[in-house]
């Protein structure tokens, strides 16, 4: 079945991986941040697994309200001084005004040559592998990951050598009801963009005052990557993340989740 998505802008068109983020636009943005921090009473347990220096791929579990995620980097940026960057759907630079801003804050369109720049000059770079798809979930299928196949982003973290840091927030899924819908379902299928059936606070589409927690688990260490052993790499590897990121979607209290350390993959250096 041919991908009925939209094409991509041409490369030409799109911000890079160097373009560095607007401090005025920044600012706004943490003003509008704040606010919903202190809405949803916003939390993270864990922040000393974020490394200082040096790349790091983080990943995270995709909401419908996805401003959780920013909730998070801006609970990392004021607790390490680090700024997170981000991949992100190509729909948010196809639509006029978003992608500027996007782009403003540091989101770059998603590509492997996009992290891999990142990466290369030490950024702690946001990715979230479930994307559109795994936002759109209905709320019976709350709290799960929904990777399917996609594996790019343990790929991307074992050629450019850096740590991946799984990153969770289950109470997000219980900002909106999300209800099944054939329409949302279509939507997704056919032009790749969210048609969501919801509802929020009441009968609203306004989001709940739920309280939200993040959850970080000590980073995981990729192999030293071997190009004959690529494909053998990458499937430890997403097992281990997957493995985490579900221990992370567990917790749905307010309790700290404990770990003896981050599941080890075969060939992977000491922490």
């Amino acid at each position: 079945m041919s991908d009925s998505r939209p094409e991509a802008p041409p490369a030409g068109d799109r911000p890079t991986a160097r373009h560095t983020p607007d401090p005025v636009v920044l600012e706004r943005a943490l003003k509008v941040l704040r606010p919903l921090q202190l809405y949803h009473r916003h939390s993270v347990a864990g922040l000393e697994q974020v490394p200082l220096h040096g790349p790091v791929l983080m990943v995270v579990h995709h909401s419908l309200a996805t401003y959780d995620g920013f909730l998070l980097g801006l609970s990392i940026f004021e607790a390490t001084g680090r700024a997170p960057r981000g991949l992100g759907d190509d729909l948010i630079f196809r639509i006029p005004g978003l992608g500027d801003l996007g782009e403003a804050i540091g989101l770059v369109p998603a590509s492997p040559q996009a992290g891999h720049e990142l990466l290369a000059q030490g950024e702690l770079l946001g990715v979230a592998p479930g994307g559109m798809r795994e936002s759109l979930r209905p709320s019976d299928r709350r709290y799960r990951v929904d990777w399917d196949d996609r594996r790019g982003f343990v790929r991307l973290a074992l050629k450019a050598g850096a740590p991946l840091l799984m990153a969770a927030c289950p109470k997000a899924d219980d900002i909106f009801t999300v209800y099944p819908s054939r329409l949302t379902e279509l939507a997704y299928e056919k032009l790749h963009i969210p048609v969501p059936l919801l509802r929020g606070l009441g009968l609203s589409a306004l989001p709940r005052p739920v309280r939200l927690t993040h959850y970080l688990a000590p980073p995981i260490q990729p192999p030293v990557y071997d190009p004959e052993r690529e494909e053998e790499q990458v499937e430890a590897l997403f097992a281990a993340c997957r493995r985490t990121m579900e221990a992370l979607l567990y917790r749905r209290d307010e309790g700290v989740p404990v770990f003896r350390g981050a599941p080890r993959v075969p060939g992977a250096p000491p922490a």
